[in-house]
């Protein structure tokens, strides 16, 4: 079942330790998130800017399927980046 409005947390330990966990996770999280609905991504510090990593991920594997938004880069240094599903 496709969820609305969303946000998955990949800061904690196992993200932190595991760059390709963060790409399958939020993959996964894009995939199930409905039509015309988004996902904010808190996204863990340590792997450095996930434009570098992430969002060229997202975008192999949604094509223009969908928007990618920076939001904000937290107080702990993380950053949220919300993906919103066409």
């Amino acid at each position: 079942m496709a969820k609305g409005n969303w946000s998955v947390n990949l800061e904690t330990e196992e993200f932190i330790l595991d760059r390709d966990l963060i790409v399958r996770e939020a993959v996964k999280a894009v995939r199930d998130t409905g039509e015309s609905h988004y996902v904010n991504l808190a996204v863990a510090h340590e792997h450095g800017q996930p434009d570098s990593y992430l969002v060229p991920a997202l975008r192999e594997a949604f094509g223009a399927a969908i928007d990618i938004d920076f939001v904000d880069q937290c107080g702990c240094g993380g950053y949220v980046y919300r993906v919103v599903k066409k």
